[in-house]
Order: structure tokens, then C-alpha cells, then sequence
């Protein structure tokens, strides 16, 4: 398939720079993939689609306040970090900027003074794609002090410096595992009283973890998409979340995902099952690594509904909700969002894919 197979027109006013006064005040666009409906709603209204009996899974990983803005300790020049994932103890693969400036044994100095303490890096090595290798040295706890000195790493689109607000609201409320450079944002929707209004109707929660890395903000260079390769990212289900997902298939509930990373996770952990039990497929539990891409053509094994957010034209995660239903009708979906000025992207509005 071609890139261009999933392009849409995006006018620049809809693409969300804040999120909404409440977490499920967002708008829902709610997809029928049986009738073709589509009708207009609000989050708060997710409630009326669940059916006692489902399971909701959910990404609990935690963005960290990667976005780190220090000088060059030689000669003062501005340098900014994103930090991507933690190789080995106080070692991190990071994007740079500007990137030419840094080369082995370069030290960036991030501590505002004296008084709060030591918070550098040193550049050890080169990365792929051009970002560094660098080994952290500072005083006190490291993820304290990346809370008192970094901000949230909102993606490019959003054009303004991240602010305090942001360090809870591109949060969800159930987040858990640090170690996410971008939120599952289908689940910043959720508020802790409508989790409990969930439950209440009998609906299962289920917690994963995916740490969402770099291969968000990269977009697909391969005019082919079959040649687009994926980042790996790492994830955990935990032996209590199988078992619920397990449970929740052999029953014949609906296994709902919130967000596309709660998706990939799930199917990366599927297995065949036994031939004779009623669900062909069942996920293992255990921690890996996924580089899983999935695109039109794409057999679901685990998920049977999606929450998700809206997503950027030519993007895999587009591409991902094409497989869910179908690539034309996908796109359709979203000129009518564009029609009835659905705000876009991290911060925008929702879709429920049913």
C-alpha cells in the first residue's frame, strides 16, 4: 500500500494546543463498524457502550519529564535533551538539539545553580539517527531531579513550551511505570470517577505496560508502507492482567483497548490457544520487546474495540485503526470529524471504534 493512502486533509485551527477544562468533557465520536453509524457524543458518555462482562485495557506507563535544557559546559552554548529510553543504569539514548554540537566527551550542564545541586550529562557515544549516548551525574535521586528540572516532552505539534499543568494533564490518572517519552493519550480521557462508574456496571480493568518511545514522533519515510520498520518498544502484562484478558475472551466479553499502545501490547503478547477451547488466541504474560506494525491486512487475535484518539495523516497509528475497520471508511470517518471541528491529536478528542 502507498503512503498516500492515508492522507487526509488537516486544517491547522483543529489540531488541540490544550486539553480540555475536564478530562471527559472531550467529544466522542463513536463509530459502528456493523451499521456504519456514527453518532456524536461526549467521553463522559463512553459509559452507555460498555456491557458488563467487557474488559478494558489500559497503558499505565508514565511519561517522564524528558525534555531537559542545559549549556555546553566548554563554551555555554544552548543545548536541548529529549531523553528516549535508559540503556544501562545512568546511561540514556537521547535526541539532541542542536545536533552537531555534541560529540564524545562533550558535558552538558542542566542545574540551575549551585544550591540545587549537581545535574549534568557527558556524551559517551553516538546513537542511531543521530542521537547520543550519554552517562548522567548528579546529586541526590535521579528521577527527583528530573521532575525539579525537566517538562514533559509534548510532541511537536504543539506549539507552545510545556507548562506546569502539563506534568498532570499529558498524565493519565492511572499512570504508574515511568519510562514513556509520549502519553497513551486515548487514556488521558479517563477520570478516576468514571474508572469506578465502569467497574461498577460490572466492566473489567485490565493494566498494561508500553513505554511509548522515539518511533512516535518519527513519521513513515517509505513511500511503501510494508517497508516501514518499526521501533521496539518494551512492555510488561502482568500475570493478573492474563488472566483477566483470558478470562474475559473465553467468556466471550469484548476485550476493549484504550489507545493504540495498549493494542499493540496485547496482540504482541498473543499465542495460539489450545484447538478445542472456544478462543483461538490467548495472551501470555512476561515482559518483551515489540516492533509490531500492523497495518491493513492485519489479523486482530486479542482486540475487539478501540479507544483512541484522533491521528496524524500518513501516520502507522492511522494506518492501525485502518486495519481495525477499514481504510475508506476510516477516512471518511475523519472528514466528518473535520466537518464537525473534532479537535486533533494529543490533546484532541476521541474516537470509539466499535
Amino acid at each position: 500500500m502507498h503512503i498516500n493512502d492515508f492522507d487526509y486533509n488537516l486544517p491547522p485551527e483543529l489540531i488541540a494546543q490544550k486539553p480540555t477544562d475536564k478530562r471527559d468533557d472531550s467529544r466522542l465520536l463513536v463509530v459502528h463498524r456493523d451499521s456504519g453509524d456514527i453518532e456524536h457524543k461526549h467521553f463522559y458518555n463512553i459509559i452507555e457502550y460498555l456491557k458488563a462482562g467487557d474488559c478494558l485495557v489500559l497503558n499505565n506507563s508514565k511519561v517522564l519529564p524528558a525534555r531537559l535544557f542545559g549549556r555546553k559546559k566548554e563554551t555555554g552554548a544552548k543545548v536541548e535533551f529529549l531523553l528516549i529510553k535508559r540503556l544501562d543504569g545512568d546511561i540514556w539514548e537521547t535526541m539532541v538539539r542542536p545536533g552537531k554540537r555534541l560529540k564524545p566527551g562533550d558535558v552538558v550542564d542542566f542545574s540551575m545553580d549551585e544550591i540545587t545541586g549537581k545535574f549534568q550529562a557527558t556524551v559517551i557515544d553516538y546513537g542511531e539517527e543521530g542521537t547520543r549516548h550519554v552517562k548522567f551525574e548528579y546529586d541526590g535521586l535521579f528521577l527527583e531531579r528530573l521532575e525539579e528540572l525537566g517538562s514533559m516532552p509534548l510532541p511537536p505539534y504543539i506549539e507552545r513550551a510545556s507548562e506546569e499543568e502539563d506534568k498532570e494533564r499529558y498524565q493519565t490518572v492511572y499512570c504508574k511505570e515511568e519510562g514513556s517519552v509520549a502519553a497513551p493519550t486515548a487514556g488521558l480521557h479517563f477520570t478516576d470517577k468514571l474508572l469506578e462508574e465502569v467497574q461498577k456496571k460490572g466492566v473489567k480493568l485490565a493494566y498494561v505496560t508500553l513505554h511509548v518511545g522515539i518511533g512516535t514522533f518519527r513519521p513513515v519515510k517509505c513511500e511503501t508502507i510494508e517497508e516501514h520498520k518499526m521501533h521496539f518498544e518494551e512492555y510488561e502484562v502482568s500475570e493478573e492482567s492474563t488472566r483477566i484478558i483470558n478470562e474475559t475472551k473465553a467468556s466471550g466479553g469484548r476485550i476493549i483497548s484504550v489507545g493504540t499502545t495498549s493494542c499493540r501490547t496485547i496482540e504482541s503478547a498473543a499465542v495460539q490457544n489450545e484447538p478445542d477451547l472456544s478462543a483461538k488466541y490467548k495472551v501470555k504474560s512476561g515482559h518483551g520487546n515489540t516492533g509490531i506494525f500492523i497495518y491493513p491486512g492485519y489479523e486482530f487475535k486479542i482486540v475487539d474495540c478501540l479507544i483512541t484518539n484522533f491521528h496524524l495523516p500518513k501516520s502507522t497509528l492511522l494506518m492501525l485503526i485502518s486495519a481495525l475497520y477499514n481504510r475508506e471508511r476510516i477516512l471518511e470517518v475523519y472528514e466528518t470529524a473535520v466537518e464537525e471541528k473534532y479537535r486533533f491529536f494529543s490533546y484532541g478528542d476521541a474516537m470509539l471504534i466499535l
